[in-house]
């Protein structure tokens, strides 16, 4: 089965809107390189409407300038763009295509075609709930940045809880670190009496 990955800019107060207007100062080599082997690792990438027209009205001039970004640029324009809306939009960019019916059964058949290559979504919250909640989401990468943003909408809503265990944690020289989560079971029932033995006992 085909691995799906999942990638976000992410504050402490767990912001996810427009990062483009806070994350860049901590953007670096490690980040960047965070950000390629993510989305580099996939001929297929799964994205929101939002996301994707924020995409398509970038990526494709950054191929065509040939600047640094222009690798990056080609090979996100060379995957195949799977737009998850219920609208019936005019791509302009290349090798993209709607999702069609029901979002989990789709992808979920998507990850059961065959082929060694992944399959990566980048922002689109509202997609990755969907798929995290539906147990989908091999790999949650969340670069999760020092500051608080106050205000925009964040990654998970009120009322949703998604048990997830922590695969891995890479800090970064900007303080930004780099966490990775795959899905767990639910923990077991506990309270405080279970949770006192773990505490530091001092001295009597």
């Amino acid at each position: 089965m085909r691995k799906l990955t999942a990638g976000f800019f992410i504050s402490l107060d767990g912001v996810v809107a427009d990062p483009q207007d806070w994350h860049f100062p901590y953007f670096d080599d490690a980040m960047g390189e965070a950000v390629t082997a993510q989305l580099g690792g996939a001929d297929t990438l799964l994205l929101g409407r939002v996301t994707y027209d924020s995409f398509a009205g970038a990526w494709p001039e950054r191929e065509n300038a040939g600047g640094d970004d222009a690798g990056m640029a080609k090979a996100l324009g060379d995957a195949r763009k799977i737009v998850v809306t219920h609208q019936d939009p005019d791509f302009t960019w290349r090798n993209s295509e709607k999702l069609r019916g029901d979002l989990v059964e789709a992808v979920d058949a998507l990850k059961r075609e065959p082929g060694e290559t992944g399959i990566a979504i980048s922002g689109s919250p509202s997609v990755v709930r969907q798929l995290l909640a539906a147990g989908l989401i091999d790999e949650l990468h969340l670069l999760v940045h020092p500051l608080t943003v106050g205000k925009g909408a964040r990654l998970f809503e009120d009322g949703q809880s998604i048990p997830l265990r922590l695969l891995s944690a890479t800090p970064f020289p900007s303080g930004v670190v780099h966490a990775i989560y795959g899905p767990a079971e639910a923990p077991a029932a506990a309270g405080y009496d279970e949770a006192r033995t773990h505490l530091a006992q001092g001295d009597r």
